[in-house]
């Protein structure tokens, strides 16, 4: 297939800026597989397609305040935004700015707070840079950094842990998990006690995830790598709700490419089994699922992996389908917009 079999025309105005308050009140499109059916209903109201013995996977890695504002020591500013970290002092970064040479010292600040300095290593392919820091930088990234937000969102965030899920815990993405964004602390009492489980996994979101791709045959495309954790106690609680007749439900994109690497595992033959690595895996239209039975996603970006992983997992004209309707309803797109619910 072509990367431009994935493109969509989106206005400008359906790309949520802000987000929706309480986080249950955004739409949910709700799309049957096996019908065709599309039913309009609220986020709150997604306990009514989901069944006792059910359980909901979710991914609890935490956004980073990966951007960080500074100077080169010979003048002139400088904006670095972190990626991958490839040591205790040395990361991946995208580097803002005029003559970023490997060699070249940054000067990383904020007010009221030490200097921290950093030297470019190298030039990485798609205009990354690798740089290594003088000290550990994540001790020191509450005071010297932000938390990112997509190009696409233009308005400023009042609250940074809007832009987290309320059961973040494991820091290290450089974005959010967003469709885990719609719960609140009442929504997941009241799942629990309409008897639906919930575990978590972990994968570290890098911004790889979200760019489009640039190759037009799909298969050329080179797939990021991101640090992933599947559990023992996880996997053991999903294998046991789906054997009692359960279905596994994957809060995001996220969830699904871990509990699916974790399916492909040397000698797993399908069944889910623990996982503790580096993911690169890439679902396309005819990839076969072993694990996850239903999906919550977020509306996604034009040509990007995210959109051929749920075009894959409900089948593309149905997602072309959803998302005609959800432009012409008026729904909010990307991260801080409304979800779907894939049956």
């Amino acid at each position: 297939m072509k990367t431009s079999d994935f493109d969509y025309d989106l206005p400008a105005d359906r790309i949520a800026q802000t987000p929706i308050e309480p986080r249950d009140a955004s739409r949910l499109l709700v799309v049957h597989r096996p019908s065709g059916e599309l039913t309009h209903r609220s986020f709150a109201a997604i306990g009514d397609y989901l069944r006792p013995g059910d359980i909901l996977v979710a991914n609890d890695s935490r956004v980073l305040p990966v951007r960080l504002h500074g100077r080169k020591e010979s003048g002139g500013q400088v904006e670095v935004l972190l990626l991958t970290r490839v040591s205790d002092v040395r990361w991946e970064a995208l580097v803002r700015g005029h003559r970023l040479r490997p060699g070249l010292v940054i000067e990383l600040t904020a007010p009221a707070a030490p200097t921290l300095r950093a030297h470019i290593v190298a030039e990485l392919a798609a205009g990354s840079r690798l740089i290594e820091f003088e000290r550990p930088p994540l001790p020191e990234l509450a005071r010297l950094g932000e938390v990112p937000l997509p190009p696409y969102i233009h308005e400023p965030l009042r609250d940074a842990e809007r832009y987290q899920t309320i059961y973040a815990r494991v820091s290290g993405s450089a974005a959010a998990p967003t469709a885990g964004l719609h719960f609140t602390p009442t929504l997941i009492e009241r799942l629990a006690a309409q008897g639906i489980g919930f575990a978590f996994i972990t994968l570290h979101i890098g911004l790889d995830t979200f760019r489009p791709l640039r190759v037009e045959r799909i298969a050329d495309h080179q797939m990021h790598h991101e640090w992933a954790e599947l559990t023992p106690a996880a996997a053991a609680a999903i294998e046991a709700h789906r054997r009692a007749g359960g279905r596994c439900v994957a809060v995001g994109t996220t969830a699904v490419r871990v509990l699916e690497t974790a399916s492909r595992q040397p000698g797993s033959e399908g069944s889910l089994r623990p996982f503790s690595g580096w993911t690169n895996l890439f679902l396309t239209p005819g990839a076969v699922f072993h694990t996850v039975d239903a999906l919550i996603t977020n509306f996604h970006l034009p040509r990007s992996t995210l959109l051929m992983l749920v075009s894959a997992f409900a089948g593309k004209p149905l997602i072309d389908r959803a998302y005609a309707a959800a432009i012409q309803q008026g729904y909010r797109f990307f991260s801080f917009g409304d979800a779907m619910l894939l049956l």
